[in-house]
């Protein structure tokens, strides 16, 4: 395909390309960031018992009000000695067990105390202040659906629910290849015609915050052996990202690599290609169209491995705060700063959107879609950004 596709357009041709991983077995400790691969369900009702939603005094409502002997002190783990009787009270903390025979709390803020006495004013309705048992999940229910990345409420909530492991996608395996004669590491001697080699970084960084494991590959020279074999070595893993090299160029070998060991091309310019089920990108050598590529294209391609329920980018509807001109041939990805006023966000595109700018492009918090077209797009246009 040697025509420009929509952002669409590429997306559907890779998401249906992509197989979900196998799934394995993941303790709760360690499944933050993993996508389930089947529903996880509760193994006890929970709250397990009912409990105190207050500090206070558990009693029948049919006693209040009144004036009601303390007959036992309730804490979080420390149930009462026996069932509540008609006409007493017993003291309980916040998450104590509501005794059998009560069926209410009242707030300590609301009684008063004489000896071992507590004096209630008013009425008491059953059910006050009292968390049912499986208020929250009965046991058996589902607490995560399946294609869900786990964060920090759903991991709390599952070890609540007395979830020991849960079932997710394994972790894809990536690999990140730059390509170069002129790439040098951070801190070694620039000669004439060297720049530091930033992408791999960068990659490496994005790959992880969507759940990968990565291997970093040494940059490799503008050389076709050299080449071959590092685009080999990449293609073991389930994932390979290459920065540089898939121009048109006589010093572009990557391309002419990944032909040769079998990668059928989808598309290319931001190239895409499959190996059986491996998955291969080849993305630009300048920092910020790399960066850009992997959140359109990579991200969406690795969370879908895992089995993410909607691995696409998360655009977002936002304003322009002043008027971008339009590029007739190709959707552009506009580096821009947000702000909310009255409601509305706002997008300012930064100055110098240049493709090797990645300093300037540090500064930026959205990537603001301009849709391919005529013209410009007037202040204030309604417009899709992606938060970074």
């Amino acid at each position: 395909m040697n025509d420009l596709l929509t952002i669409d357009d590429a997306l559907r041709l890779i998401l249906e390309r992509v197989q979900p991983l196998d799934a394995e077995d993941v303790a709760i400790e360690e499944a933050a960031g993993r996508v389930l691969a089947e529903p996880a369900r509760a193994a006890v009702d929970l709250p397990p018992f009912p409990s105190s939603a207050m500090d206070g005094y558990a009693l029948r409502a049919a006693d209040t009000p009144g004036t009601l002997p303390v007959a036992a002190r309730i804490a979080a783990g420390r149930p009462a000695p026996r069932a509540l009787a008609a006409g007493e009270a017993m003291a309980i903390a916040t998450g104590g067990v509501v005794p059998d025979g009560a069926d209410a709390v009242i707030p300590v803020e609301y009684v008063d105390v004489h000896d071992n006495n507590v004096v209630i004013s008013g009425d008491v309705a059953p059910g006050d202040n009292v968390r049912r048992r499986g208020g929250d999940v009965s046991a058996g229910d589902t607490v995560v659906e399946a294609g869900v990345r786990l964060g920090p409420p759903q991991v709390g909530a599952l070890a609540a629910a007395g979830v020991a492991q849960v079932r997710c996608a394994r972790r894809p395996r990536a690999a990140v290849l730059a390509t170069g004669t002129e790439l040098r590491r951070p801190g070694e001697p620039l000669g004439p015609g060297d720049i530091y080699e930033s992408n791999s970084l960068i990659l490496t960084a994005q790959l992880r915050s969507a759940g990968a494991e990565v291997e970093r590959l040494s940059a490799v020279a503008d050389d076709e052996r050299a080449t071959r074999e590092a685009v080999a070595r990449g293609l073991d893993a389930d994932l390979l990202v290459t920065t540089g090299g898939v121009s048109v160029g006589p010093h572009d070998l990557v391309r002419a690599a990944e032909a040769a060991l079998g990668v059928h091309e989808v598309f290319w310019r931001v190239a895409f290609g499959v190996r059986g089920r491996r998955l291969v990108f080849g993305l630009p050598g300048n920092p910020v169209s790399s960066l850009v590529g992997f959140e359109l294209f990579v991200r969406p391609a690795v969370l879908a491995l895992q089995g993410l329920d909607d691995p696409r980018p998360p655009f977002r509807p936002g304003r322009l705060a002043h008027a971008v001109r339009r590029n007739g041939a190709r959707d552009d990805l506009m580096r821009a700063r947000t702000r909310v006023e009255e409601g509305d966000v706002l997008l300012d595109p930064l100055s110098g959107q240049e493709s090797h700018m990645i300093v300037r492009a540090a500064g930026a918090d959205a990537l603001v879609l301009i849709p391919r077209g005529e013209g410009e797009l007037s202040a204030g246009a309604a417009v899709s950004y992606l938060p970074l």
